[in-house]
């Protein structure tokens, strides 16, 4: 600090009045010390002008844009003697911009004899110090800002301001090349041209015998499959393919003659089936006939025994249980005389029949006439045929009219309304799209909604929703691993995205790669794209860059403007270039 006279003059004066030159001498030196160490802005300012002794050295350089932070990292020496034993400063990170800032952290340190709650700087020794802080991003930050370090100093009752130390310029933005190419789900229908049905009917005999009566082509069974078969003859689409038929004889008498007499029978129902097809005039291929004899049924005596109201009918069904000779279980069954009796009444004739099955398929329309009826008559059609319908439609426009009709023919299904959400992200309405999602979801739950859902909340800036969503659309596929991808380079896990991309072959697939630190990798990936688009050459441009390789980065720069002429001004400006020029 330099004194001026009119603080030292008089009392020189008065003491060369008063004493001898030594004596003055005597009691000026040691004032003139402690004045030169009073604490004032000389301490503080000369910090300020030695302000790059600290070797301030941040780091990413330039900032970096991750999730929706921009952190920062500044590490520094404060060199011997230095710091002002008194001084107080407090520095604060700056990022600032044409019509904004936005401070970080302030971090304080102080001198060995200061007051205060900061970090001690020795005044004899060297003090290292690191620093960390984010602030959240702001359009602003990008390529033009610079960052700034603002530093004020107090020693006692003086304060003062640094000059403002230029640390770097601007964010980088390249996480903002995200593309919204979300992948959604269509509901997939269950349409099958061909439909293979059954048709049973039952016929039951007369004890040891084997021919059919009159009667039993009069109970209900036999009469639905006689009126089947008149329209199986007035309809195409109808294929007989065969019958199976089971026959049983009732456990009673001579075992082999019950195995004979359950084929007879087996013989003789598919024998009433063919007289009724006859009727009908259709004819059926050789081997259309099934017979399958089961002799002896004891299976159904036992199921029989317990729904029955019989006396004893426990100790019958234990016999049945102890013996596995049918010959000894008749015998043990007989002798319980009183109620073999009520067997012989109630439940052995039941036992004495035939199972027919018939198996056939029918053929549902053809895909042009599915197409007509979609647009004329969608009532006409089930859920899995107009679902089906939708898809031999090219335009997204036509999709959505079917789609539409599916919705409000089949009120109860999910898969109309959010396929119909599908055609409409194709057709680029978000809002829209989202509202049929919402409606889907409320007709059913299902991990592919979830995902659409999921996606939406995305594209929309609704992380959050977005994140717990696609958690819940595990089982709808390869898009859901895609959509996570995405999200994971928005919040700034780029390794997760690289693992959730891996296969794929698209700008964002080559963006996670680039910004997890592989810019070779993000190349290879483009290059395999087929993308000829501005975007994709782009950011092949900062990959070839990131690299090294000027002449290819300019190119493709250069290839992206001329593409599309609006990237020309971020093309200039952006500090993933800034070594090119």
């Amino acid at each position: 600090m330099a004194f001026k006279e009119p603080l030292l003059l008089p009392a020189i004066r008065f003491m060369n009045m008063q004493y001898p030159l030594r004596h003055t001498l005597a009691f000026l030196l040691p004032a003139l010390a402690l004045l030169l160490a009073l604490p004032g802005c000389g301490g503080l300012g000369k910090m300020d002008k030695a302000i790059e002794e600290l070797n301030l050295s941040m780091d990413p350089e330039p900032l970096i844009l991750q999730g929706n932070e921009v952190a920062l990292s500044l590490s520094g020496t404060f060199p011997e003697k230095y710091f002002a034993k008194k001084a107080i400063i407090e520095a604060t990170p700056v990022l600032v911009w044409d019509g904004g800032e936005a401070a970080f952290e302030t971090q304080g340190f102080q001198g060995e004899d200061a007051a205060g709650n900061y970090m001690v700087v020795p005044f004899k020794s060297a003090k290292s110090f690191d620093y960390s802080a984010s602030v959240p991003y702001q359009e602003g930050m990008e390529d033009g800002a610079r960052l700034e370090l603002r530093i004020s100093g107090t020693m006692g009752s003086k304060s003062m301001d640094f000059a403002p130390v230029v640390l770097g310029d601007g964010v980088i933005t390249t996480p903002n090349w995200v593309q919204s190419d979300d992948r959604f789900v269509m509901g997939e229908d269950d349409f099958q041209r061909v439909v293979s049905y059954t048709q049973q009917a039952e016929i039951n005999y007369d004890y040891n015998r084997s021919n059919v009566r009159s009667a039993e082509f009069r109970d209900g069974d036999m009469q639905e499959m006689k009126e089947f078969f008149s329209f199986a003859a007035d309809h195409d689409s109808v294929m007989l393919k065969r019958t199976d038929v089971s026959a049983y004889a009732s456990p009673e008498g001579e075992i082999t003659l019950n195995e004979d007499l359950a084929l007879e029978r087996a013989e003789s129902a598919n024998a009433a089936v063919a007289r009724l097809l006859k009727r009908s005039k259709i004819d059926v291929a050789d081997g259309f006939y099934g017979n399958n004899p089961k002799g002896e049924d004891w299976d159904g005596l036992q199921t029989l025994m317990r729904a029955a109201d019989i006396e004893d009918k426990d100790l019958i069904l234990r016999v049945l249980s102890m013996y596995n000779d049918k010959n000894r279980r008749e015998e043990e069954i007989k002798n319980i005389a009183k109620t073999y009796q009520a067997i012989e009444k109630e439940i052995l004739p039941a036992l004495r029949r035939s199972m027919i099955t018939l198996h056939y398929d029918i053929e549902g329309y053809t895909d042009g006439e599915l197409m007509d009826l979609a647009m004329s008559n969608p009532d006409t059609l089930t859920v899995e045929e107009a679902l089906y319908a939708a898809t031999l439609f090219e335009s997204n426009e036509d999709k959505l009219k079917v789609y539409e009709a599916t919705s409000r023919v089949h009120s109860g299904d999910w898969r109309g309304p959010n396929n119909e959400g599908v055609c409409l992200m194709d057709m680029g309405k978000l809002n829209q799209a989202a509202d049929r999602f919402m409606a889907a979801d409320e007709r059913g739950d299902s991990p592919i909604i979830n995902n659409n859902l999921g996606a939406v909340a995305r594209m929309k800036g609704n992380l959050t929703d977005a994140k717990r969503m696609l958690a819940s659309a595990s089982g709808a596929g390869d898009a859901v691993k895609y959509n996570k991808a995405i999200l994971a380079i928005q919040e700034g896990n780029y390794s997760q995205a690289v693992s959730n991309f891996s296969g794929e072959n698209t700008v964002n697939a080559a963006l996670a790669k680039l910004l997890n630190g592989d810019a070779n990798g993000a190349k290879t990936i483009l290059n395999n794209a087929n993308d000829d688009s501005a975007v994709a050459h782009y950011v092949l441009a900062i990959a070839n860059a990131r690299v090294g390789n000027a002449a290819e980065a300019k190119q493709h720069r250069d290839m992206a403007v001329q593409k599309d002429a609006s990237l020309s001004a971020k093309a200039s400006a952006d500090l993933e270039f800034r070594d090119l020029d």
